[in-house]
């Protein structure tokens, strides 16, 4: 039959002639887009989903192996095992129902909240060198070596470090200045550099979670929605307790290498900074003019470039260096022939470009951290925690092993900080405990351990600084291990626990509607 007298043929031309054709055809076209969209969002609802157990296992495991056969085994950088781990959680995503696409997404929005850090460490990188360069950092070591006493140095370090982390809020801030120096001395004392290191730390991690102007402090509070002081408080008697255990203990060990250390080579050092260096106590002005600022709240990134302006200003006054020379420093090495190995060893670093290679490592963490988050990586891990989760002891463990693994697989503190809290606060709240005991465990578990991991921010960035390998001072990061035992001890014990009334039904109700309202969110996306 010819198209003229069809019958769709003239129905259309009504259609689309007639108002009421008009509207009837709107309408259809509407309930047909409708009933796509919702055919391809109950498309996404079924195809993606969690990883199962053995899949979280298996990805992991291969990227765990990758990890330490690269390090240990092959002598090959870090940063390939992280690179190759981004396509293993990709081929877990894609296989769970995700496109590529989002997955890269993920990846640069992991890389993205990062950026910070790599800024941080580049300053860090300039102050290192422009101190050194300045006569800064030979200073603090030559008054150092001649005042502090070798069996009361790994405790005087702790202090040192503790004070100036707690009065800065940043253990950064305080491992590039405080540590770096008494790392110095420490070398020029004798003292093996993985156990100074160690008390460098455990001063700086103890200082940065103990205070209220500490960004890792304000993480865990907020995202466990408790107070800060409350936070502290919770924190404070476990803490404490921590303290004064590994301050004997690095008493002990300092009294015990005390016998050990050849003074003349203390003497030798002490000769050499003086005939390489212009030595002056003027040359204290930008470290207390830096820790000043830190102390202050004011941003670090452009804090620590003002400390390695100084530092340049420092090596052209007073040192009388050439200043495109002094300038050169903030990014190249400094360097220096004195004849002595040891001071050679010491001085020759900084410099922006010696960080980036830590910055690589820093952008494939994050965005490996992204890719674990948006697959589901930990809320599979954390579900295995939730069903063996009875008592406060059990609750310790877990949040503890939850906040580790958010360093590992995370690959920064920030990660792990954010995630711990939303993973584990619904068991607090189905056994009565308040979430101040939620917010110290994930602190400890995330803070404590963010520096053990060789390729998490903390990892690199103290690797760097201090000139010893991740692996080599993790031994030594005594209050660490020690917080953590007293910490779930002390909660099966049912000591420094508090309780309050279960409120699992509300917050069960709570977290459904924001689950429903997440994957809408991602579904429209």
């Amino acid at each position: 039959m010819p198209v003229l007298f069809s019958w769709p043929f003239w129905s259309s031309k009504l259609l689309k002639n007639n108002p009421l054709g008009q509207k009837y055809t709107a309408q259809r076209n509407n309930h047909y887009l409708q009933a796509r969209t919702y055919k391809v969002r109950s498309m996404n609802k079924q195809t993606v989903k969690l990883p199962s157990l053995t899949q979280v296992f298996i990805a992991l495991g291969i990227f765990l192996a990758l990890a330490f056969s690269f390090t240990a085994k092959l002598d090959l950088p870090i940063q390939l095992a992280l690179y190759i781990g981004w396509f293993v959680i990709m081929a877990l995503g894609i296989k769970l129902g995700h496109d590529y696409k989002s997955l890269e997404t993920a990846a640069t929005k992991g890389i993205a909240n990062g950026l910070g850090a790599v800024l941080i460490l580049l300053a860090v990188g300039a102050l290192v060198g422009t101190w050194i360069a300045g006569g800064i950092v030979p200073t603090i070591i030559y008054y150092g070596l001649k005042a502090i006493h070798p069996s009361i140095f790994l405790l005087a370090t702790m202090l040192i470090c503790s004070m100036t982390a707690l009065a800065t809020g940043t253990s950064w801030g305080a491992a590039g200045t405080a540590g770096i120096a008494m790392m110095g001395i420490g070398q020029g004392l004798g003292i093996p550099a993985p156990m100074t290191a160690g008390a460098v730390l455990s001063g700086c991690y103890f200082g940065d979670k103990m205070s209220p102007l500490s960004d890792s402090v304000i993480l865990a509070s907020s995202m466990s929605n408790v107070e800060i002081v409350e936070h502290i408080k919770g924190m404070l008697p476990i803490a404490l307790i921590s303290y004064i255990i590994t301050g004997i203990l690095f008493t002990g060990v300092g009294i015990h290498y005390a016998g050990n250390v050849d003074m003349s080579q203390v003497e030798s050092v002490i000769v050499a900074m003086d005939q390489q260096f212009v030595i002056s106590p003027f040359s204290f002005v930008p470290v207390v003019i830096v820790l000043a600022l830190l102390a202050l709240r004011l941003p670090s990134f452009p804090v620590i470039s003002l400390g390695s302006l100084l530092g340049i200003i420092w090596a052209v006054m007073v040192q009388d260096m050439d200043p495109l020379v002094a300038f050169n420093t903030a990014w190249a090495p400094f360097s220096i022939d004195s004849g002595v190995d040891f001071i050679d060893a010491i001085l020759n670093r900084g410099g922006m470009s010696s960080m980036l290679g830590s910055v690589a490592v820093i952008i494939f963490g994050l965005g490996f951290g992204g890719l674990l988050d948006k697959v589901g990586v930990l809320q599979t891990i954390a579900k295995i925690f939730e069903k063996r989760v009875n008592s406060a002891g059990s609750l310790s463990v877990s949040t503890i092993a939850t906040a580790f693994l958010g360093n590992v697989f995370g690959s920064a503190m920030y990660v792990s900080l954010i995630l711990t809290p939303k993973i584990c606060a619904k068991n607090y709240d189905r056994l009565g405990y308040q979430r101040k005991n939620l917010s110290r465990n994930a602190e400890f578990g995330g803070t404590l351990t963010s520096g053990m991991v060789p390729w998490s921010d903390n990892g690199i960035y103290m690797a760097s600084i201090l000139g010893v390998a991740t692996f080599s001072y993790a031994p030594f990061m005594w209050l660490s291990f020690v917080c953590i035992i007293v910490t779930i001890v002390s909660s099966y014990m049912g000591w420094f626990v508090d309780r309050c009334p279960p409120t699992v039904v509300a917050d069960e109700a709570t977290e459904e509607s924001q689950l429903e309202a997440t994957q809408g969110q991602q579904q429209t996306a």
